[in-house]
């Protein structure tokens, strides 16, 4: 994959090759996002950051990212403070918008929205989340966690089993993720989830030619041996109202009883956040975050690795990193914690 000025826009357009191209570049972040270094290899360049859906990690990584590569963020967020509210097309609103910007992330509440933009767009275009279709950058980062908690219990991808639970019809992470994971050999997967909302066909499809065990249920039982336990939210922005989604909310939930009983000690917790934690839902017990295997933050923290990776490919200047280091004036103690 040339990455030099190319849109990111599915995993669909990656290989394992390209993956690991990816991760090498991240690998190489880590001292940039830590603060132990500082570089200026994007100094001048913007970023035009726009969410018009509501987000937290994701668009706060993507700006703290570029910053951290030496570049500026201007920001857009909510479709009602853009020119979208006022009928303006999402091609026009790219062609304007690229002309003030050096590279987009953009997050769109439609299915396909993202790709329609960048066909306007005179910069690169990277997907931050288009509906309930793709999230492309949170299933590299989802990657690049498992396979880092994998190695430290001395295991690789190839061969794992994967328990994903909750709203797997709606959840766009699911989905890229399991396609990303389609490229690898003998995954097994579990997926639990209320029959409404069990993983769409497209993506069961992906799997079943990619020769994977595909085991799905609505219960629980069946992952007692899984590396990887990744759970979701209901996806409530998803229905059609809010009464519709609360009756699956809190049926499938993860705490220290359940882990417990249904897993290995050292299967990996994983979650894109923002996990839902009021009394109804509660779907990740705050009983488990003293549990080692949780690794919920270690992945939202490699959301920053893996974003500045893509602008370094994506803008042509991967291999320059080291050249544009220079002091940190300040300490601060990012541990990985």
């Amino acid at each position: 994959m040339n990455f030099t000025g190319a849109n990111i826009l599915s995993v669909d357009q990656f290989n394992r090759d390209s993956i690991d191209d990816v991760f090498a570049v991240a690998d190489r972040m880590l001292p940039y996002a830590r603060r132990q270094k500082r570089t200026r290899v994007l100094d001048g360049a913007i970023l035009g950051n726009l969410f018009f859906e509501p987000s937290t990690r994701t668009r706060v990584s993507f700006g703290t990212a570029f910053n951290l590569l030496g570049g500026e963020v201007r920001e857009t967020t909510g479709m009602e403070s853009s020119a979208l509210a006022k009928g303006e097309s999402l091609y026009d609103t790219a062609r304007v918008l690229s002309s003030y910007s050096d590279v987009i992330a953009m997050r769109h509440p439609k299915s396909g929205a993202v790709s329609e933009f960048a066909k306007g767009s005179r910069v690169p275009v990277i997907n931050g989340g288009d509906g309930a279709n793709e999230h492309p950058t949170q299933a590299l980062l989802d990657l690049y966690t498992i396979k880092k908690e994998l190695a430290y219990h001395g295991h690789n991808i190839d061969g794992m089993h994967i328990c994903m639970m909750g709203d797997l019809k709606f959840g766009r992470t699911v989905h890229s993720l399991s396609r990303l994971l389609a490229l690898y050999n003998n995954v097994r997967f579990t997926l639990i989830s209320p029959r409404e909302l069990m993983m769409p066909e497209s993506v069961l499809e992906v799997l079943s030619k990619a020769g994977h065990e595909v085991y799905v249920t609505d219960q629980v039982s069946g992952s007692s041996d899984a590396d990887i336990v990744y759970q979701t939210r209901i996806q409530q922005e998803r229905f059609t109202s809010p009464r519709e989604a609360d009756q699956y909310r809190g049926k499938f939930r993860l705490n220290s009883e359940i882990y417990t009983k249904h897993y290995k000690p050292n299967t990996v917790i994983m979650h894109p956040l923002p996990r839902d934690s009021r009394a109804e839902a509660n779907e990740l017990d705050n009983d488990l975050n003293q549990n080692p295997n949780l690794a919920i933050f270690r992945q939202a923290d490699n959301g920053v690795l893996i974003r500045m990776a893509l602008f370094a490919l994506t803008l042509g200047v991967a291999d320059q990193v080291q050249n544009h280091e220079c002091e940190v004036n300040w300490y601060t103690d990012k541990r990985n914690v």
